[in-house]
């Protein structure tokens, strides 16, 4: 657990300012456009402020991540590029990292998951040409990150790593300055998606800076929520279990430096004192610093959303600042930015993704239902049973011989959420045993 003089040290040993993000910007400026900055009609008619997205999915790389890696890259010394570098990634850094490396001609190792989409994986070979070599290893960030670690101390090479070292804080807080920049006056509010913390740090420490009266809202998926873990515990702490889902962000253990930065701004969270004026409102006014946490179900809505009304192809994490928007009380035409993180998602991946999303919109559910063995079973069961609106999308049934009744698997799709107590309701009237399989259950996740 870091302690509060712990924290200090830090911090003044790390080269952290808003001196060296504008310093990092002059050097990036070469290799990294700046960004488009949004309106978004849609979400600002659905939150009554003046909604933004910065598009960081339109970078070279698809994402955030390639400011830092280049910003880190680029300051090393010579002996440091001879002997090259090595890094681990859940995708996205690691693109940032192989094009940096491709740049400049240096040689680099990168670590990445097993379970990292394949599209991930094709653009690190593509950005990286001969200059990179891809090794997969272990299913989480962390394991990728232990083998790194292990490559550096045997090798000698130097580590560049995602989130907790200082160059690449600095460069990650650039959208910051780029921000202000874009808008004719400092934001209300910045939306930042949360994983091992590197971009929230550059961007709070950039903005406490040159507008310390714009809200902060650090947004985590609640499967993988370390950095409010390590707000909670007074020091990153290592998670036993995460979600893999939201992979950009599904990291088991926050960064030390991030960490003591949004320490260090008294960053709360909010489960604790700004859980107003309802429990799943944050009050968002001028110096709020928060962390808060979205369901992954709510970011494959978000992701849906912004696909079908503005053509953006977000990646889970990068969707987060948007699911957090329906958590927020924004002050009416205050001006809120998103940050849309990253754009690459693998196309394979929308099955879950929709029917996460279903889930969490009440719309998809899972009953056990025992039939009878007989003729009509099922069409009484779709007579009786069923609404008008709702449709059934999974049926696995298997007759057994010597049996006056069978259960089936069936999967309801409601024509409206409000659908459901009826569809209970109707159930419990009927002739045949049903049970419902409760979201978060063990059965529910073998079923999913």
């Amino acid at each position: 657990m870091t302690t509060s003089l712990d924290t200090a040290a830090l911090l003044a040993a790390s080269a952290l300012s808003a001196d060296a993000i504008d310093a990092a910007a002059e050097r990036i400026s070469g290799v990294v456009a700046p960004t488009p900055l949004q309106y978004c009609e849609r979400l600002s008619a659905a939150t009554g402020a003046e909604v933004y997205l910065k598009r960081e999915d339109l970078t070279a790389v698809r994402s955030y991540k390639l400011r830092g890696a280049f910003n880190l890259i680029a300051q090393l010394g010579t002996n440091e590029r001879d002997a090259g570098v090595v890094t681990a990634s859940a995708g996205n850094h690691a693109q940032g990292v192989a094009l940096a490396c491709r740049t400049m001609g240096i040689r680099g190792r990168i670590y990445v998951p097993t379970n990292t989409p394949k599209q991930k994986r094709d653009r690190i070979r593509a950005h990286g040409g001969d200059q990179v070599e891809l090794i997969m290893t272990g299913t989480t960030f962390d394991a990728a990150a232990d083998a790194a670690r292990h490559d550096v101390g045997v090798t000698g090479a130097t580590m560049v790593p995602p989130f907790d070292d200082p160059r690449t804080i600095v460069g990650q807080g650039t959208v910051a300055a780029e921000i202000l920049d874009q808008l004719p006056s400092a934001p209300d509010a910045v939306v930042v998606p949360v994983g091992g913390g590197g971009c929230i740090a550059g961007i709070a420490t950039y903005l406490d800076a040159h507008s310390p009266e714009t809200a902060i809202v650090g947004i985590e998926p609640s499967g993988a929520a370390s950095m409010t873990a390590a707000l909670v515990a007074g020091g990153p702490v290592t998670l036993g279990d995460v979600d893999p889902f939201v992979d950009g962000a599904a990291v088991r253990r926050a960064g030390e430096l991030p960490y003591a930065v949004l320490s260090e701004l008294g960053v709360d969270v909010a489960s604790r004192e700004y859980a107003r004026p309802g429990p799943s409102e944050i009050r968002v006014e001028p110096r709020t610093r928060v962390m808060t946490q979205a369901d992954e179900g709510a970011v494959c809505t978000a992701m849906l959303d912004l696909y079908q009304n503005e053509g953006i192809i977000a990646e889970p994490a990068a969707a987060l600042s948007v699911a957090a928007l329906s958590g927020l009380a924004l002050r009416p035409g205050s001006t809120v930015v998103c940050l849309v993180s990253g754009g690459n998602n693998d196309v394979s991946r929308y099955g879950e993704v929709v029917e996460r999303s279903l889930v969490h919109l009440g719309l998809k559910h899972y009953f056990l239902v025992d039939f009878p063995q007989e003729p009509g079973a099922l069409r009484r069961f779709l007579d009786e049973v069923l609404g008008p609106d709702d449709d059934i999308t999974l049926f696995e049934y298997v007759k057994r011989n010597n049996r006056e009744t069978g259960a089936a698997l069936v999967g309801i799709e409601l024509g409206d959420a409000s659908g459901l107590a009826a569809l209970l309701e109707r159930m419990e009237r009927s002739p045949m045993q049903v049970e419902r399989l409760e979201p978060g259950s063990p059965a529910y996740r073998y079923l999913t």
